[in-house]
Parts: C-alpha cells; sequence; structure tokens
C-alpha cells in the first residue's frame, strides 16, 4: 500500500505520508527486541528501495523499533501489559495508543527528514515538516486502525 496507493499523493511537499511503520507499531508486547530491530530495518530497507533513498528509511525505521522498547516500557500501565493483548487502538484505548503511536512516528519522522537534509540551515522548517507529517501519518494509522482492525466491535 506504501509504495502503490501512498507514494503517490502529493500534499504541498510538507506533508509526507508514511503508514508502513505501523507494521512495526502493531507488533505484539512480547516480541524480543532483537527480532523488533530486524523486522524494522527490513521493512526500512524495503520501503528504501522503492523509494531510492539511500538506507534513510532503514535509518529511521531502525531507530523507532530501538525506541519502542523504552517508549512502551515509560508508558506501561500500573499492573504491566497483559498477555496476548496488542498495542492497538482497540486493545489499548484512543488515548493510550496516541501517547504511544505520536511518540514513535515523531521519532521515526525527526530522523528521517533531518538525515535527509543534513543541515541545520532549515531546522526550522524541516521541523514544521516533521510536525506535518507525524500529524498526517497519525491520522492514516488511525484510518487505517479504524478501518481494518475494529473486528471486535462490529461483530
Amino acid at each position: 500500500m506504501q509504495v502503490l496507493v501512498i507514494q503517490n499523493i502529493n500534499l504541498t511537499g510538507y506533508v509526507i505520508l508514511l503508514p508502513y511503520i505501523l507494521a512495526v507499531l502493531i507488533l505484539p508486547f512480547e516480541t524480543n527486541k532483537l527480532i523488533v530491530l530486524f523486522v524494522s530495518f527490513f521493512l526500512g530497507v524495503c520501503v528504501d528501495y522503492f523509494y531510492d533513498s539511500s538506507g534513510l528509511h532503514a535509518a529511521a525505521c531502525t531507530i523507532m523499533g530501538f525506541s519502542r522498547f523504552y517508549v512502551l516500557k515509560y508508558i506501561a500501565p500500573r499492573d504491566g501489559y497483559d498477555m496476548g493483548v496488542r498495542p492497538t487502538i482497540e486493545d489499548m484505548g484512543l488515548e493510550w495508543f496516541l501517547r504511544y503511536a505520536g511518540t514513535l512516528v515523531f521519532i521515526h519522522h525527526f530522523f528521517l527528514f533531518y538525515l535527509e537534509i543534513f543541515r541545520f540551515s532549515e531546522f526550522f522548517s524541516t521541523f514544521f515538516r516533521v510536525v506535518l507529517s507525524s500529524i498526517g501519518t497519525l491520522i492514516l494509522i488511525y484510518l487505517i486502525q479504524f478501518l481494518f482492525f475494529s473486528n471486535k466491535r462490529r461483530a
């Protein structure tokens, strides 16, 4: 979907939608850290291949996968995570998911766009682009979860 559809959506150049990171976000809580890093890196390499971006997505996605453990630890419920529960809106609630996904999407986009520009002379315009793209990606991730992962509510 990222390569075939989303890549062709042009929103003024400031909003770049990257919902492929949802695959890392919804990995189960019990997933081993090394597997998360491998999945993140492999996913980023696949996107780099189609975007011709020379490892930018792989680096940003791997940093996001590395940060996932610490973000999950920081926002963990008092009793910890239940077995079999996934980090989705449906299982954890909208507020929790926005804190979790918002932090990781911002980390991903921050590293991706600053690695891409690789200079501080355009710091604020790049930061504006990071914020707008993070908001756009979060909205798209919410819509994808609403459309494809809400089986319990409909049943």
